[in-house]
């Protein structure tokens, strides 16, 4: 995947530039996050991800006062999907840095001695263990017995899976031995190896179902299952490698605490070795990376540690990541065969990913029949075509991908391709989000029919009951995917006619395995209980892409209704004149969100579904805002560094007093709030003789 605004450089962006971009990088990257840590199904490879993230941590180095409260560069995973219970991590969930070469070690050994202040003489003990490509989980024992078993979830909060990790064989129930720490909480990897994923696999194909992608989508899936029935019946393992809170620690190095977990019964890597220079840390890697192919599970780097925990602690973290860690990721291995078709699968976001069809070749020991096209830019550029001999490599061990044609092997009479600009799965138009810093199309194409394209639509669904959401009881995950199946609900609007058609249908619900007339007459009384529901929570269950709750509370807010919601939006379709203006003006809105509502409000099939639910459900508009005080009604733009309170708590308190927090300033702005710091959006005010205060007298005048 390209990067976006890669045609300007960093150092050439302007401010406003930066402002635009990060908003762009951070919604792109939260959609990756999901579709990764949440969906197990992710669209790029790892590079390319790395690179995105890249770009945008030379952003914020930049412009440091620009970085953004929900910056990629806070964030580790993602949020936990409602399906799951929440665990608190008592010790954070972290990430890793990358090295992609040599060079990279050996700034990262050098970083280490400076930070320390150790001299060329002093030795420093590396490890080197390989990178396992599953599922992080960390399993929390007390007094010896496992008492919860987690994902990594957001790298602070994750999934309760405590059920599914108890039937993985390598996982203790209970540590052995007198000397047990009271708390311990043994971090690792849940896989599956090769032979038993190729063995699942045959299994799925015999009885009819679609076979998993890779072991990493086997065994994430696997562990995230509600059934933990499921969880046992597929070969999952476990490596143990870190740990969380431990209430008194038993050794004092890295290489202790993984020898203590094998005593306590953990499978721990037999090729984690300990180094005491880079020469001895990239013959490791390269040691690893030649038996590679040949080892039953799959591994897409090495990770080195700092061994001496008093080390590691006064090393700490920065950001997401230690500083005492990184992982050495391998390159890409490479092969030659045949594209035999180019088909286009929308993926539950609605994303319309190009998936290459090919003749099944061997790629660094494993069998690869499709591959990644990325996107139709990469298509185009490269300029693939059904037919072509291709180069195909496995990009970080997870997504095959295709690097390009053989141009000498192009069959005669080959078309280049073309991409289609309607979904495929449902007719709806598909769309590409405009890069705001460049004005050039994002490189995806997404499908706009949210409510009606049966690709997402199961996913929709899930996600309009939630708990934040419709929050309907006796109508969670499993029981919209069997409707579905069913065709008793196929989309949103037909859950509130679900009784009146049941009372029609020659299968009632009541006579259906696992219900009965009172639980059928229970799920009728529950829906109808939300026919009436809060307008925050009606727009956020329509599942608009970049729409979360704090911005459905904001939309809520501002227009009051959802019919003013909706005219407003559909008044700034043309991107002109003050209802785009106003739209886009809003603070937390911005050009990429603006364009996702007005896509999804333009959108004749979701016209239809809306105009179907609103004929069955009426939005309650939210609280009103306060009419009785000093700023009331005025739009506030706050700029520079707050040093009194957080800009958070500024935008809170000022929307409490009934104003509008406004992200930019303009002529409809009524008042600027500058602190330390305050650039462009100062002098813009200035020049249009927008009344501008400081801190102290804004909270001297909000107190009023």
């Amino acid at each position: 995947m390209s990067e976006p605004a890669k045609s300007i450089a960093i150092e050439d962006l302007t401010e406003a530039q930066a402002v635009l971009e990060l908003e762009h990088l951070a919604g792109l990257i939260a959609d990756y996050d999901i579709e990764y840590y949440q969906n197990d199904a992710p669209s790029i490879s790892d590079g390319d991800y790395d690179a995105l993230r890249r770009r945008n941590q030379d952003i914020e180095a930049r412009f440091p006062e620009l970085k953004r409260s929900d910056s990629p560069s806070d964030q580790v995973g993602a949020e936990v999907t409602e399906k799951f219970e929440k665990v608190p991590h008592a010790v954070a969930m972290l990430s890793l840095g990358n090295a992609f070469d040599d060079d990279d070690v050996g700034e990262f050994i050098d970083r280490i001695r400076r930070f320390l202040k150790l001299d060329e003489q002093e030795p420093l003990t590396i490890t080197a263990e390989p990178k396992i490509d599953g599922l992080s989980a960390t399993i929390r024992y007390e007094q010896g017995h496992m008492t919860v078993g987690a994902t990594r979830g957001d790298g602070r909060v994750g999934e309760n899976i405590t059920a599914n990790l108890r039937t993985i064989m390598d996982i203790p129930d209970t540590l052995p031995g007198p000397d047990i720490p009271d708390i311990v909480e043994v971090r690792g990897e849940v896989y599956m190896g090769h032979a038993d994923f190729a063995a699942l696999n045959a299994r799925y194909v015999a009885e009819g179902k679609p076979p998993f992608a890779n072991p990493r989508n086997a065994a994430a899936g696997s562990l995230r299952q509600l059934d933990s029935g499921i969880t046992a019946s597929r070969p999952l393992r476990f490596f143990a490698y870190a740990w969380g809170e431990m209430s008194t620690m038993p050794e004092d190095t890295q290489t202790g605490m993984v020898d203590t977990f094998a005593a306590w019964g953990f499978p721990i890597n037999s090729l984690t070795k300990r180094c005491k220079n880079v020469t001895e840390l990239i013959d490791v890697y390269r040691e690893i990376e030649s038996q590679r192919a040949s080892l039953d599970y799959d591994i897409d780097g090495v990770v080195y540690k700092v061994d001496r925990l008093d080390w590691q602690d006064r090393l700490g973290f920065v950001s997401r990541a230690p500083r005492w860690a990184i992982a050495h990721k391998f390159p890409a291995e490479k092969a030659t065969t045949i594209l035999r078709d180019i088909e286009i699968q929308v993926g539950r976001t609605g994303s319309l990913t190009p998936v290459a069809k090919l003749e099944p070749v061997t790629v660094g020991g494993v069998v690869v029949s499709n591959a990644t096209l990325h996107n139709e830019d990469e298509i185009a550029r490269k300029d693939v075509r059904t037919g072509d001999t291709v180069i195909v490599q496995r990009a970080g061990d997870v997504i095959p991908q295709v690097l390009g044609p053989v141009l000498e092997k192009r069959p005669d009479g080959s078309i280049p391709f073309v991409y289609p600009t309607v979904c495929p799965a449902c007719g709806s138009n598909a769309v590409r989000d405009v890069n705001p810093v460049t004005g050039k199309e994002d490189v995806v194409r997404r499908c706009t029919g949210g409510l009606i394209c049966p690709a997402q639509a199961v996913e929709k669904l899930k996600h309009f009951v939630s708990r934040n959401a419709f929050d309907i009881e006796g109508l969670g995950a499993k029981q919209i995917e069997a409707f579905y199946v069913d065709g008793r609900i196929m989309n949103p609007a037909d859950i509130f006619t679900l009784e009146k058609r049941d009372a029609r249908s020659s299968t009632r619900l009541k006579d259906i395995d696992g219900w009965g007339d009172l639980s059928a007459q229970n799920l009728f009384a529950a829906i109808d209980a939300r026919r009436e529901i809060a307008l925050n929570r009606f727009i956020y269950a329509l599942g608009i892409r970049h729409v979360g709750q704090t911005t459905a509370m904001l939309l809520a807010r501002t227009y009051g209704t959802f019919e003013a919601l909706q005219s407003a939006i559909l008044s700034a379709k043309d991107e002109e004149g003050d209802a785009f203006q106003e739209l886009v003006a809003t603070d937390k809105i911005g050009l990429v969100m603006s364009r996702a509502l007005i896509d999804f409000f333009s959108e004749a099939h979701n016209q239809d579904v809306l105009r179907q639910l609103l004929g069955e459900v009426g939005p309650v508009p939210v609280e009103a805002v306060r009419s009785d005080t000093v700023i009331a009604g005025k739009r506030i733009v706050f700029t520079g560094s707050l040093e009194i309170m957080s800009r958070d708590e500024a935008k809170a308190r000022a929307e409490s007093l009934g104003a509008k927090v406004v992200g930019s300033v303009s002529k409809n702005a009524d008042l600027v709030v500058a602190g330390p710091g305050a650039g462009s959006k100062l002098k813009k005010a200035v020049e249009l003789g927008i009344e501008v205060i400081d801190e102290e007298t804004w909270i001297v005048l909000s107190d009023k």
